[in-house]
């Protein structure tokens, strides 16, 4: 743990802002190239997903994250996709993060034969990093790109430790953000998100925000109470962070006292307090157009949709089975911003129509609880995670728990969409060519 803590300060004594490929820092874009990615992305033609027609199953992944005598009890947490789509990113139980890249196939191949085989994942992660203690949140930097190195980096969070900012391809720790209680000892973050710029980490404590620079790494940060001297606020754990997309300038803040604020990311301006969830908030997220926000709680039976523009009433509840889990149950939005999907402790996928709030349909994704649902950043396609804490009896402690392969397991899901194959065909292969040509199975 010495080497290990002299070789983070070391990381974290260096500024992350040269250009240098070989440094493994992270490089700030120039506005103009943003400016280029956005105008590239507004013309690309989103595939619509036809939610009436089941998913299959593409790849499955299991005996990577199997109990064994020295984890008797792991189990999945989440699963989330790198920004530019070219991997997903899952979190265990026994404290480790797994980066699995996207493979791709050729027209006309048999997708499912990958998973065919029952007793087999469909292929290893490229890597596995283990944390010291149980991972609370974890998230992508916002500019990540296979093609640019210096940007594949994740930031992490666990018990007892600062945030960790981790390289994607090579698992090596680039540099740690650390803040301390007031007896000068080590507090960690329950959540943590990049502010849209990429140039911050906002992580959430208890009655705590606390705001890191990405490019200056150590004990530098600023700090903000939750709890306004009018005792306005939130008064608990800050459990889920998210940013408005639409460049509102807003970010949420979800808490296990069961509420919800919108802040100004600015100047931190506290605007709404949301009142209704019935357990704890785990997840916060708004809209592709920044105009509702979507919560969800533990031993919560529903996603609430506000409207922030009113922020006074629950617009409708979305149903999933969480009635009695204290899981973090993650939703998600397609990329057209139409459907939202979730899972739950019945194993199926939820996915309903924003506009209205009624239910679309629903599938099997797995055998227990479906903990983690996300759809790819722009291709017709989603990643589930699965898994609970099981308890075992006293008089069976000794017998080993015996889990099928669609228990605590990671599976990518394509769905049938509508617009043109010529679309569907490009983008496959644009990004499958910038796959190989980063090489990022470090063959």
């Amino acid at each position: 743990m010495g080497e290990e803590a002299s070789a983070a300060e070391a990381v974290a004594n260096q500024r992350l802002t040269t250009s240098d490929p070989e440094s493994g820092e992270i490089t700030e874009k120039p506005v103009e190239e943003q400016e280029q990615e956005q105008e590239q992305s507004s013309s690309y033609s989103w595939p619509i997903i036809n939610f009436q027609v089941p998913p299959y199953r593409t790849y499955h992944f299991f005996n990577q994250f199997r109990t064994n005598s020295s984890i008797p009890n792991n189990f999945l947490k989440a699963v989330k996709w790198s920004p530019d789509g070219s991997c997903f990113l899952s979190c265990c139980d026994d404290n480790t993060l797994r980066v699995f890249p996207l493979q791709y196939y050729e027209s006309g191949s048999n997708l499912d034969s990958c998973s065919s085989a029952s007793d087999a994942d469909s292929y290893p992660a490229n890597l596995v990093i283990g944390e010291g203690e149980s991972v609370y949140d974890y998230c992508w930097y916002p500019y990540m790109s296979a093609s640019t190195p210096d940007t594949c980096v994740f930031a992490s969070t666990t018990r007892d430790h600062p945030i960790h900012l981790w390289d994607a391809t090579s698992g090596q720790l680039r540099c740690t953000y650390r803040a301390y209680d007031a007896m000068d000892e080590i507090a960690a973050a329950f959540s943590v998100a990049f502010n849209p710029a990429g140039t911050k980490i906002f992580a959430g404590y208890n009655k705590f925000i606390r705001i890191f620079d990405v490019h200056r790494p150590g004990r530098d940060f600023k700090q903000l109470s939750t709890l306004q001297g009018n005792k306005e606020g939130q008064s608990g754990i800050i459990s889920s962070i998210a940013f408005c997309s639409s460049n509102s300038g807003m970010l949420a803040t979800g808490s296990y006292d069961q509420t919800t604020a919108i802040y100004r990311e600015d100047n931190m301006e506290l605007l709404y307090v949301l009142h209704g969830q019935e357990g704890g908030v785990t997840h916060v997220q708004f809209s592709k157009d920044g105009n509702y926000l979507y919560t969800g709680g533990r031993r919560d039976p529903y996603v609430l949709c506000w409207d922030i523009r009113k922020a006074v009433e629950i617009v409708y509840k979305l149903y999933r089975s969480t009635e009695t889990t204290n899981q973090r149950i993650h939703f998600d939005i397609e990329p057209m911003g139409q459907h939202l999907a979730t899972g739950g402790q019945d194993g199926l996928v939820h996915v309903y129509n924003l506009q209205n709030g009624q239910w679309v349909s629903s599938f099997q994704a797995a055998l227990d609880t479906v903990n983690g649902f996300a759809f790819h950043p722009f291709l017709p396609m989603a990643a589930s995670s699965s898994g609970h804490r099981r308890y075992r009896c006293f008089d069976d402690s000794s017998e080993d728990v015996i889990l099928s392969s669609d228990e605590n397991c990671v599976s990518i899901w394509s769905f049938s969409f509508t617009n043109s194959d010529d679309v569907s065909a490009a983008s496959f292969g644009e990004l499958n060519d910038q796959i190989d040509s980063n090489n990022l199975n470090g063959s």
